[in-house]
């Protein structure tokens, strides 16, 4: 069995911690430290310190990939939201319910000299 979870007991080797990353090392019998939710796998030293360079290089192949990613959604983000800016505009219409125009249109008031010329 290569998987255990926290409070088991187990014998002596290294455990590593799959979600925080942290390794622990039991000399003798021991209970592994946390609750159900953390997982622990028992990997010998050696094959830990040969899969650190897999691991770097698998960054570093992906890492382009991941720059490429984020940065199509943010274009895709802003693309989304100026169309959405745009079409809100165009749809827009000039309607508001808590106004009420009961007293008709407002005449402009004009002048009396304006209207004898």
């Amino acid at each position: 069995m290569l998987t255990y979870k926290g409070g088991y007991k187990v014998g002596k080797g290294t455990y590593w911690d799959v979600r925080s990353g942290h390794r622990v090392d039991v000399a003798q019998e021991a209970v592994l430290p946390g609750g159900e939710a953390s997982k622990y796998l028992r990997l010998p030293v050696g094959i830990m310190l040969l899969s650190g360079p897999f691991i770097g290089l698998l960054y570093v192949v992906f890492l382009p990939f991941i720059g490429i990613a984020m940065l199509a959604l943010a274009a895709g983000r802003e693309v989304l939201r100026r169309l959405v800016s745009l079409f809100g505009k165009s749809i827009s219409v000039d309607w508001r319910p808590r106004s009420a125009y009961l007293s008709g249109k407002k005449k402009e008031k004009t002048n009396k000299k304006e209207e004898k010329k």
